[in-house]
This record gives structure tokens, sequence and C-alpha cells, in this order.
């Protein structure tokens, strides 16, 4: 019987790192679920769903050379694989402001509190080092209605901080 596994891989960017680790879990006889994999400030990451007949450990102990060679960092969690099961976005956010302590947490918690469900979530420090700026995208399900989040970002649009609210239009056709 096939088990599905969450593998989080990262380390210090470089080429070839999705195709040795993809590689050795097809050779040893797993499949590829369901991928996030993302640059952070010159480090790599990847999650990742395999699909695997052995257990934890002969799943660890397949992709261990590959790691080690590469001088990743591995972890192993056996989940419940449940594709395609998607929700779709309803609602894109886009927040800039000068970074400062607490901006996602104060943002994320009054969306939250406003009954957003974040399904995607990205953000980067532009700027300088004299001047950081900070900006976050959000992608989520407007679970109380989109006002409610409008109510939600005009009260933390202060200090710096902007927040544009865009409708998602899922129905095409």
């Amino acid at each position: 019987m096939k088990h599905w596994y969450m593998l989080t891989v990262v380390g210090k960017d470089r080429p070839g790192i999705v195709a040795h680790v993809t590689s050795a879990l097809f050779e040893g006889g797993g499949n590829l679920g369901e991928a996030s994999m993302l640059r952070l400030g010159g480090n790599f990451t990847i999650m990742l769903m395999a699909q695997y007949d052995g257990s934890l450990k002969a799943l660890e102990r397949l992709l261990e050379p590959v790691i080690d060679s590469m001088d990743l960092h591995m972890h192993l969690d056996k989940i419940e694989g449940h594709l395609h099961e998607h929700v779709q976005p309803d609602v894109r956010i886009s927040v800039f402001g000068a970074d400062q302590p607490g901006i996602v947490a104060k943002i994320t918690a009054a969306l939250a509190e406003a009954g957003l469900n974040i399904l995607n979530l990205e953000s980067d420090v532009a700027g300088t080092q004299d001047a950081p700026l900070y900006i976050m995208h959000i992608e989520g399900e407007a679970r109380e209605g989109i006002e409610a989040l409008r109510s939600a970002l005009a009260i933390c649009a202060h200090d710096g901080v902007e927040a544009k609210l865009t409708p998602v239009e899922t129905m095409v056709g």
C-alpha cells in the first residue's frame, strides 16, 4: 500500500536541487504529488507530497545520499494525501510599507479576524538597509465577504503601511 509523505528540503540555493531530489524519488519508486518550491534570500526550499510504498525511514534512506551530497537538510512527515481539493482564491491583497517588527503578524491577524483563509502568502524586503520596504502579497478566500477584509485593512493602513485589495474573478466564460 502506498503512503503519502510531506518532504521538506532546505539549503543553499544551487542549480540541480529539484532535478536530483525528484530523480531520487522517481528512481526509488516514489511518485510526486503537489509541490511548492522557492528561493528566499539565497536559500532554497521545497515542500512536496511524495507517494511511496515503504516506510518513512525507508524513504529517508532513499533520499539521504542526494540530500547529503548537496549539503541540504530534510524533514519527512507521514500525511494524508488529499489531492484535487483546491480552494480557489477570491481575493488578492498587496501590502506595502516601511519594514517594521510585527507587520506580518498585525496584518494577518486582522485579516484572519475578518474571515480571510490565506491560501498563498509571499513577501519580500526591498529598498535599502537604511530605508527597508516590506512587500507582501496574499491570495485567499474571503469567508466573511470582501467588505470585512476592506475594513480590517483600513484599520491596519497607518504608520506608512498601504494595502490594496483586489477581488479575483474565478468564473470565466
